[in-house]
């Protein structure tokens, strides 16, 4: 995954405020495939844990996939769970992310669709366009080296 810049994190968000507000869904997740989370909108209730919701949601996805694969079928894009209060809807982004959309009675499962659909592309986008920005090396330098050296030197060497 790309380092995000705060231009991207903020082509992000814009992206889930208006699929949220076009949806009518509930709260929003951007999770990267390992299951860690790249942005997030929408009201998440207290009662919900997103770092452990879009880890679950994450392998969810990875295995539906797999199951998919071995039966032969190419093209895997999108799983929905449906409940009784909330629906959920996961779509791929790219081969790294997807889009976790929780949603209630409110709204509709093909509202939320079309809608992602459109949200899926724009944030492909943003994440491409992050991608070819180039990344700023770190250079710890001789000082930092230097400094940890005397941090981890046995005191009994230490002058």
């Amino acid at each position: 995954m790309p380092i995000l810049t705060i231009q991207a994190a903020g082509g992000l968000l814009k992206a889930l405020e208006d699929f949220l507000e076009k949806s009518e869904a509930s709260f929003v997740l951007i999770i990267e495939r390992g299951g860690s989370i790249l942005s997030q909108h929408g009201e998440i209730p207290d009662t919900i844990d997103p770092t452990i919701l879009s880890a679950l949601a994450a392998g969810s996805f990875a295995a539906t996939r797999e199951v998919a694969r071995r039966v032969g079928e190419t093209e895997f894009s999108a799983l929905h769970q449906q409940g009784r209060q909330s629906h959920i809807l996961m779509s791929a982004i790219n081969d790294e992310a997807m889009l976790m959309t929780v949603f209630g009675p409110k709204t509709t499962l093909g509202l939320v669709r079309f809608y992602s659909a459109g949200a899926v592309k724009q944030i492909a986008a943003v994440l491409e366009q992050a991608r070819g920005e180039p990344q700023i090396p770190i250079d710890l330098g001789s000082e930092v080296t230097d400094d940890s050296c005397d941090v981890f030197e046995e005191p009994s060497r230490r002058v």
